[in-house]
């Protein structure tokens, strides 16, 4: 059993980059957002406006958050990694220390917790293992046996291996490629990692394909699965209507929700795989979203 996710109540800062690493294909930011960092849980992602003040894009881009540091010695940051796909995202891996960038965050629901120690199997795909590193911490401190598996299409995308080595041990790493870990895709060796552990519940991000792997392959074993989907995400707050998928509610019936808001967690058996990025006439909104 799970207990319930957190969903978060945003706020919007100036945060000063406090460092910038390049790790592979990707840039880790740590910025300083107090209010953002003190709401923080697992799962939870930020909105960051790219471009500077007279640019003319307008959508800001999401990141899951990696972590955050409420208390301490850097009280207030938090940690985000960005990858470069276009000029927003571009730009903002060409920030520097000391600049500010405009954050909204923690936006988004969090992973759901089990109510006591449960053996858990976290899947990451490229970066998508961001937020699964904090959930470890977590789950490991709650006293779950924890095995991670990250996979990539090569191995410069692989991200979080050392770091979630050093949090929880077990590691596979799998890489379409065989440049690093296993040659494969991280699905396949997901079912072993079940076994190994009597896992009760996994936990996984990544992109599309991949959490439906490991829907279907957590289905087969008969367990939970949690996933954060990486739909693409502009405004963060539910308005622009980019990044819907289609649910199965307690009702029974399908709807067309929000990942931004609704998510980005969702239970991996609620979601209509089969139909995501189409218009299935039985889903509840159907006929709205067929003007968009």
């Amino acid at each position: 059993m799970t207990a319930d996710t957190v969903v978060s109540k945003p706020v919007q800062e100036t945060a000063e980059i406090f460092s910038v690493q390049k790790i592979g294909e990707y840039v880790q930011f740590t910025v300083v957002a107090p209010g953002i960092a003190a709401g923080f849980q697992p799962g939870h992602f930020v909105a960051v406006a790219v471009g500077g003040d007279n640019t003319s894009m307008l959508l800001r881009r999401a990141f899951a958050l990696y972590g955050a540091t409420p208390t301490g010695q850097f009280a207030g940051t938090i940690q985000f990694v960005v990858a470069e796909h276009g000029p927003g995202t571009r730009w903002l891996t060409q920030r520097s220390v000391g600049e500010t960038l405009d954050v909204v965050g923690p936006l988004g629901t969090s992973f759901p917790l089990p109510s006591g120690p449960s053996p858990a199997v976290l899947v990451g795909g490229g970066y998508g293992s961001a937020p699964l590193i904090p959930l470890a911490r977590e789950l490991v401190a709650a006293g779950s046996p924890v095995e991670i598996l990250l996979g990539a299409a090569t191995g410069s995308r692989l991200f979080g291996e050392l770091v979630a080595k050093r949090t929880v041990g077990a590691v596979t790493v799998t890489t379409d490629d065989g440049s690093a870990g296993v040659r494969g895709r991280v699905a396949d060796v997901l079912p072993d990692a079940i076994e190994r552990i009597g896992a009760e519940v996994v936990y996984a991000c990544g992109p599309m394909p991949m959490l439906r792997a490991v829907s279907e392959v957590a289905r087969a074993h008969a367990i939970q699965a949690q996933v954060a989907v990486e739909e693409a995400m502009a405004c963060g707050i539910g308005v622009c209507m980019t990044c819907v998928l289609p649910v199965r509610g307690d009702d029974g019936r399908s709807r067309f929700v929000r990942s931004c808001v609704d998510g980005p967690v969702f239970a991996a058996d609620r979601v209509r795989w089969e139909d995501v990025g189409t218009l299935p006439a039985d889903v509840m909104g159907a006929d709205a979203m067929g003007g968009h």
